[in-house]
């Protein structure tokens, strides 16, 4: 069903653009095919049969530098201001560098070994690096974030969001399942971890039935 309204969104697009703004007829040929292109976007990568998908989801989550330091830093929520090691190993995370930005903070670490944050995105950038798989280094630095910082969120959130991309379904959710039970009611992340947990308790379930490979 959803193909089909993407199909019927797209037609309808494609006539608006053709017809209502007049597009030259020299350039409907273009224009189709920027249509086809993005319906053939959705038919490989939407997956509408599938409850979400969420293994693949967070995989792109887990290797997208630029989303791993805005949701690392809006989790953190302190307001303080990183040092220079970390807004160093930030630019280049953003910028898909995660070997040479995990061997920068290591400069942040030195300076703080009880920095959670630092501790934090050298794990990110391990898994980064490592194409979303949750690597033995990788774990070690998330336990140390965790052990510095006991209610920072981003070590339990981050931790599961590795085990998932890396296939461990389960243990992810068990990050997740005791990050909310934790949570502050008025905690500003907690509406997007919930959503995130109902796919992935959708997406276990249809697993274990066997609707999906």
């Amino acid at each position: 069903m959803n193909l089909v309204l993407a199909i019927a969104l797209g037609l309808a697009g494609f006539a608006l653009l053709a017809l209502g703004l007049k597009v030259p007829r020299k350039s409907w040929r273009m224009t189709g095919g920027a249509f086809a292109l993005g319906l053939a976007g959705f038919a490989l990568q939407a997956g509408p049969v599938l409850p979400g998908a969420p293994k693949e989801a967070n995989q792109r989550l887990a290797t997208n530098g630029a989303a791993l330091v805005d949701v690392r830093q809006k989790l953190a929520g302190n307001g303080t201001m990183p040092n220079q090691w970390m807004v160093i190993s930030d630019a280049m995370t953003r910028n898909g560098q995660f070997g040479n930005a995990a061997g920068v903070v290591l400069g942040a670490i030195e300076q703080n070994p009880n920095n959670a944050d630092a501790w934090l995105s050298l794990a990110n950038n391990l898994v980064a690096h490592a194409d979303g798989r949750l690597t033995p280094a990788a774990l070690y630095a998330y336990r140390r974030a965790a052990l510095a910082d006991p209610q920072h969120p981003g070590s339990r959130f981050f931790l599961g969001l590795a085990f998932t991309s890396s296939g461990q379904l389960k243990e992810g959710r068990a990050q997740w399942v005791d990050l909310l039970a934790s949570a502050p009611p008025d905690a500003p992340w907690k509406t997007d971890l919930t959503m995130r947990l109902e796919r992935l308790d959708a997406f276990i379930a249809a697993q274990d039935q066997g609707a999906v490979p």
